[in-house]
């Protein structure tokens, strides 16, 4: 059995930073694993593990940057990587449509059973990668997946999905599928140091798009981004200056203006 796990490095900024062009600044930014990815793979390992003869491929879009959080879902028990990046997919502002479209030709070529991929990710929320790329591949799919077992022949698998309103909803799907997973499912773990040396020996594939098949038509988005700017914020609070005890006084005379309190 083979499990591909989708993983995204995103970027963190700083909490003072500045906007060059239409993008954070790249020395603003901190990259890591996305958190609900981690989940993911934390989900393939622990099949691995429960059952023999299961190999987790992960699969990532990024430049040879992102190879450092490649290797920290290596060193967690991801057997081998993939990595897409060329100069059309830097040169792409990538929309849903052609994240789906590259990891489908990662899916055609690794014919893997199951696909598990986070939820969203941190930095644009958007949460409709997995469920896109069950579409375009054809495979069964459940989303917000918190509660996973698998059938001993891999023909199934048993789930719960978190829904609105706190409802939990328990479903079975046919693999090959798609399963998109919430935060709370597992308990990642933490990376050894056994395992960090291990990820070190172990194989991250770049691809580009010619080796998937693909040309630059792959990539383009009939959405374009034209600016980028910070939200000016409005506010009407009142700050009191000088200690606790001047604060309140203030604080009172101020409810007593506004006829909250009685004089």
């Amino acid at each position: 059995m083979k499990i591909l796990v989708t993983v995204k490095e995103v970027g963190e900024a700083a909490d003072d930073f500045e906007i060059e062009g239409l993008d954070v600044g790249e020395r603003f930014l901190e990259y890591d694993l996305n958190e609900w990815d981690d989940y993911a793979i934390e989900a393939g390992v622990q099949l691995a593990e429960e059952f023999d003869d299961v190999e987790v491929v992960s699969a990532t879009i990024g430049p040879e940057r992102s190879e450092e959080t490649i290797r920290m879902a290596l060193a967690k028990g991801v057997d081998r990587a993939v990595r897409v990046w060329d100069d059309d997919v830097a040169a792409a502002d990538l929309d849903v449509a052609a994240k789906t479209r590259l990891l489908a030709a990662v899916v055609e070529e690794e014919e893997p059973d199951l696909v598990l991929s986070g939820v969203q990710a941190n930095d644009d929320n958007f949460g409709a990668t997995g469920v896109s790329l069950a579409d375009e591949v054809g495979f069964e799919w459940a989303a917000v997946v918190n509660h996973l077992e698998m059938a001993e022949d891999f023909s199934t698998a048993s789930l719960h999905r978190e829904l609105e309103g706190g409802i939990e909803e328990l479903t079975e799907v046919d693999l090959p599928a798609v399963l998109t997973i919430q935060t709370g499912l597992n308990e990642p773990r933490y990376a050894s140091l056994r395992g960090i040396r291990q990820a070190q020996s172990k194989e991250i594939a770049p691809k580009t798009l010619a080796d998937l098949g693909l040309d630059a038509s792959a990539v383009e988005s009939p959405i374009e981004r034209t600016a980028m700017y910070e939200p000016e914020s409005e506010s009407d609070a009142t700050y009191f200056e000088g200690d606790a005890d001047e604060q309140a006084a203030r604080l009172a005379d101020v409810l007593r203006e506004k006829g909250v309190v009685g004089r």
